[in-house]
């Protein structure tokens, strides 16, 4: 695979998003696109009932920010267009009428530990890892805070980001919240999630659309919240602190 894609698959009114990019599943803003415009368009698909969230490969979930074009920015506008990629994701995923199950195979990092703490329910493979690096390139992990400290709470979350040259284990993600279940491996993996998924979709679409709704209650204001973070990280990857540790990763 040497192409970025998004892909859905309906099986058995399971719709299965996939995302893919050759750099470890890192998130350029068109991809980040695709997929907002992916979820949105099966929460509103009568056909699928439940939605899994996963990425292509063995050992990476995704990688988060691509840098490279994070080291392209030079304004705050396009600063604060491409943190709003990973905005608009999360608030779709929030939005979305369909339950999410995410399928994390391998590490997380950034924007990917926030993916997977929107979904609302996680499964992952003992490979899965999770870092917020923000903070060790100089900005923050700012517009995925509001998902992940809703997941794991304020103090795990300050855990990760003030310990940003830190992997945490699968094990670390599961205790703290992050993850329902922790497995050996993908086919294990697959297994729990095609079976919750399955299970999900005979019940009663309505009730578990009113559940969902339940579930997010009081973030109502993340469309607005998630567009002023979004800004702040804009304006940060512009600092002379940011630019010059970018630099080492050209």
């Amino acid at each position: 695979m040497s192409q970025a894609y998004v892909t859905i698959e309906v099986k058995d009114q399971v719709g299965y998003i996939e995302f893919y990019h050759p750099q470890h599943n890192a998130m350029p803003s068109d991809v980040l696109s695709q997929l907002e415009q992916t979820i949105i368009n099966a929460g509103n698909d009568d056909s699928i009932s439940v939605l899994v969230l996963k990425s292509g490969g063995d050992r990476t979930f995704c990688a988060g920010a691509s840098f490279n074009e994070l080291i392209s920015i030079e304004d705050p506008e396009t600063g604060e267009q491409f943190f709003s990629g990973f905005a608009k994701v999360i608030n779709a995923m929030r939005k979305s009428p369909k339950l999410i199950i995410g399928r994390v195979q391998g590490k997380a990092v950034g924007g990917g530990v926030g993916l997977a703490a929107a979904t609302d329910y996680c499964f992952a493979t003992k490979f899965a890892s999770v870092k917020l690096s923000e903070l060790s390139i100089g900005i923050g992990p700012f517009v995925i805070e509001p998902a992940v400290t809703r997941r794991i709470g304020l103090n795990a979350m300050s855990q990760m980001t003030l310990n940003a040259e830190t992997f945490f284990t699968s094990e670390w993600g599961k205790t703290n919240g992050l993850f329902a279940e922790v497995f050996e491996g993908i086919s294990a993996l697959d297994e729990a999630v095609d079976t919750l998924a399955k299970k999900l979709a005979a019940y009663n679409p309505e009730a578990l659309s009113q559940m969902k709704k339940v579930f997010w209650e009081q973030t109502e204001n993340w469309d607005v919240l998630l567009k002023e973070r979004a800004k702040i990280s804009g304006n940060l990857v512009l600092s002379k602190f940011t630019k010059d540790t970018l630099q080492r990763f050209k």
